[in-house]
This record gives C-alpha cells, structure tokens and sequence, in this order.
C-alpha cells in the first residue's frame, strides 16, 4: 500500500515551525526573513554596477567585511549607513509595511 503525502504551502510550514502570525517567535522570523531579503536586493545592486564588495566600501570609506556582514546578514546595518550604501549603488527604497513587501529601486 502506497501512502499519500499531503502538499503543505509555505504559510502551513511557517506556522507550524515559527508559529500563527502576530506571536513573537513568527514576528522574529519574518523580520529575519525580510533581513535577508534586504541583503539579497544590496547584493544583486552593487552586482549590477558591477562593482566588487571591495569597490563599494573604498568608495563608502568602510571595510569591505562591512559590506559583506550587510548583505549575508551577519551585522544589522543602522538606516543611515544604509541609506549610504543606496546612494552610492544609486538605488532609493520603497517599503510597503502593510503588505511586508520591500524593493530596492
């Protein structure tokens, strides 16, 4: 006899794992998730003008460890630094807090 697994979507995973929305564990996460992101969208800028994480930090007058901590996640960058490194990859940021949805522009 063969049994069937029932597909789980990416909400019933999350809520199993980390927990119904608004509870603290799942707000965690989801900050954590939208970190990530964050970095993932610096990275795929600076990749697209095409400069190395090295340039970008000689260019921001900080270590390109900086750099790296930022868009891996590793250090949480404060606004102001961040708004630093947009400007010079000449990107802007939108955030749209309703619907949790962020874009590097």
């Amino acid at each position: 006899a063969t049994t069937k697994h029932k597909r789980k979507s990416l909400e019933e995973l999350e809520e199993k794992y980390y927990g119904k929305k608004s509870t603290k564990k799942r707000n965690e996460y989801e900050a954590e998730v939208r970190l990530e992101i964050i970095g993932e969208l610096m990275k795929q800028m600076r990749e697209n003008n095409h400069l190395t994480q090295s340039q970008l930090a000689k260019k921001l007058h900080m270590d390109k460890t900086y750099i790296s901590k930022m868009e891996n996640n590793v250090k949480t960058q404060r606004l102001d630094t961040f708004v630093a490194v947009l400007s010079a990859l000449h990107a802007g940021l939108f955030i749209r807090i309703g619907e949790n949805q962020v874009e590097l522009v």
